[in-house]
C-alpha cells in the first residue's frame, strides 16, 4: 500500500531527516509501542514528545505539541525503538515527567497559522534589527522563529559582551504583539543559521548535516601538514573549519610510524633539516642547512636508516645517495630546469 507519508518533507541534505533503520522490523508479540517520538522544527531544533499511543502518528505527520504558552507545530522524524535508541544517545529518560506531550495531528487552520507564522519572520528579524541598532545595542540578531500558534517569538543573536534587552524586549513585544524571548547563541550556530557557500564551492557543513559542533585546534592543522594561515583555515565564522577534524584521526595514526622530524640527519656534507612531510607518500623533504631552497625527497624508511646510522656514530658521505630515484631532483632543481627551456622556447622563436 502506498504510504503517503514516507518521504514527506524529506530532503537528500537536510540535516534535522532521521532515518528509521528499524521500521521494516515488526514489534514482537504483545509488546506495545514507544510512546514517544522525534519532532523536529526550524533549523537544528529537535525535542522528544509523549504520544498516546492509540493514535496512529508516522514518519512525516504534522503534529501539534505542547508548549509554553500554548501549542507548536513539528514535523515527526523518528518513532518507535529507533526513537527509543535516539533518547538513549541524547540521555533523555523516557520515563521522565518533563517530557511534553503531542497533542494531536495538525489541523488545517493549525497549518495554516504555521505557514503564516513563518512568511513573517524575515519582515520580523529586519525590523527588529532596526529596533535594536536604534537603542544602540552591541548585537546582531540572526533569526527568528515563530512558534506554530503565532503567540511566540525566539530571537536568536550574537553579541561580544553582556546585552541589556529589556527595553528592546519591550518594543519587539508592542510591535508584533506576541511573547519574546532572547536566546544567545556562538558565531558557529549563527553561520549554521544563515548558511552560505564554502572556500570548497559546496553549501556550509553546518548549514547541511552537521548537529553537534566539535572543538576545532591548530594541532588539526599542524597534523596534516598545513600552513598556519588563519585566512585559509578560518571558515565564515571566524572559526577554524569543521572539515579541519574529518581526516585528523587518520593523519595521527599515519604518522605514528614517523620519526621525529626535529631530528637533523647528519652527512659529511652538512646537517640536513627537515622542511615538510608527504604523509601518505611515505616522503621527508630534507634540506641542507643554509640552503633551503634546494630540497631533497626522501623516503621514510631511509630516514630511519640515516637516524639508525647516526646513533651508532656512522655519518654517509650525502643525503643524495639514499634518494630513491636518484635522477629525480629537487622542486628548486624542477623549476630552474623549466625556466631555462622557456627561455631556450623564446629565442628559438
Amino acid at each position: 500500500m502506498y504510504d503517503s507519508n514516507r518521504n514527506t518533507y524529506k530532503k537528500g541534505c537536510a540535516k534535522l531527516d532521521s532515518t528509521d533503520w528499524l521500521r521494516h522490523i515488526e514489534l514482537p508479540p504483545g509488546q506495545k509501542r514507544f510512546d514517544c517520538v522525534e519532532i523536529r522544527f526550524k533549523n537544528s531544533r529537535k525535542e522528544f514528545f509523549r504520544i498516546n499511543t492509540e493514535y496512529d502518528i508516522k514518519d512525516g505527520d504534522i503534529v501539534a505539541v505542547e508548549s509554553s504558552p500554548g501549542h507548536d507545530i513539528g514535523i515527526v522524524t523518528l518513532t518507535g525503538d529507533a526513537c527509543r535508541i535516539q533518547m538513549k544517545k541524547k540521555n533523555v529518560n523516557p520515563l521522565s515527567e518533563n517530557i511534553k506531550k503531542v497533542y494531536r495531528k495538525a489541523r488545517a487552520t493549525d497549518i495554516e497559522k504555521w505557514i503564516a507564522s513563518v512568511e513573517n519572520e524575515d519582515s520580523t528579524m529586519f525590523r527588529s534589527r532596526r529596533s535594536a541598532s536604534e537603542l544602540e545595542l552591541e548585537m546582531k540578531i540572526s533569526d527568528v522563529e515563530y512558534q506554530g500558534d503565532g503567540t511566540k517569538a525566539i530571537f536568536y543573536y550574537t553579541a561580544d559582551e553582556r546585552i541589556d534587552f529589556r527595553q528592546l524586549i519591550k518594543t519587539l513585544a508592542e510591535l508584533f504583539r506576541v511573547r519574546i524571548e532572547m536566546r544567545q547563541i556562538g558565531v558557529r550556530q549563527e553561520a549554521s543559521r544563515l548558511g552560505g557557500i564554502g572556500s570548497c564551492g559546496r553549501e556550509l557543513c553546518c548549514s547541511t548535516w552537521i548537529t553537534k559542533f566539535q572543538s576545532v585546534t591548530t594541532q588539526a592543522a599542524r597534523a596534516q601538514q598545513l600552513a598556519l594561515n588563519p585566512q585559509k583555515l578560518a571558515g565564515q565564522c571566524s572559526k577554524l573549519k569543521c572539515c579541519l577534524n574529518y581526516e585528523y584521526d587518520v593523519y595521527v595514526d599515519a604518522l605514528k610510524e614517523f620519526p621525529d622530524n626535529k631530528i637533523p640527519l647528519k652527512t659529511k656534507k652538512g646537517n640536513c633539516i627537515h622542511v615538510k612531510t608527504e604523509v601518505f607518500k611515505k616522503v621527508m623533504w630534507y634540506a641542507y642547512e643554509g640552503d633551503e631552497f634546494n630540497m631533497i625527497a626522501v623516503p621514510l624508511e631511509k630516514v630511519k636508516e640515516i637516524m639508525s646510522l647516526n646513533k651508532k656514530g656512522k655519518i654517509p658521505e650525502r643525503l643524495e645517495d639514499f634518494v630513491q630515484n636518484k635522477e629525480s631532483k629537487s622542486d628548486f632543481e624542477n623549476a630552474t630546469d623549466q625556466m631555462e627551456l622557456n627561455r631556450f622556447d623564446k629565442k628559438k622563436k
